[in-house]
């Protein structure tokens, strides 16, 4: 398990883009946190460095958002809302099948019907200030590609 301090949105982005760069099809990255801990923000840095001109948002009320045009498609997904039986609806399969980078918000619900592969990063706030943009974010890789993944994303995030 690896750890890095961030202290900005601008630093979260950034982390994003160097997960992004390293990124490969079929990789999937889990992001764990409370409301407001940085997820979106993360992923939009993710999305521009894939080569997404339109914004990328919260897909908090459409559970998923494709970004095909992406120079790795990116499928974006907040099951926070989802309830049980809404799992049904998504093909969460077919999207995993898909050379694509998949990136889950609040991956609780679908944990076992998730590959054993995975990386999944947890965001926490340093403090309890709503408006502290200090966090710690732990990398938690799952699998040979996943470890790799985390050493390239903070050598890139490094430069």
């Amino acid at each position: 398990m690896t750890k890095l301090e961030n202290n900005s949105a601008d630093g979260m982005q950034k982390l994003g883009a160097a997960q992004a760069k390293t990124a490969q099809p079929h990789d999937l990255l889990l992001l764990n946190g409370d409301l407001g801990a940085g997820k979106t923000t993360m992923t939009q840095g993710l999305g521009r460095a894939l080569g997404i001109h339109r914004p990328v948002k919260s897909p908090t009320f459409t559970i998923v958002r494709e970004y095909r045009e992406a120079k790795l498609p990116l499928f974006h997904m907040d099951f926070y809302r989802l309830e049980n039986d809404d799992l049904s609806s998504i093909d969460l399969e077919g999207y995993l099948a898909e050379p694509g980078l998949v990136v889950i918000e609040w991956p609780q619900l679908v944990m076992n019907d998730l590959p054993d592969e995975y990386l999944q990063l947890t965001i926490t706030r340093v403090d309890d200030s709503w408006d502290s943009t200090k966090r710690v974010v732990e990398f938690t890789p799952h699998g040979k590609r996943n470890e790799e993944w985390v050493k390239a994303a903070l050598t890139e995030f490094n430069k």
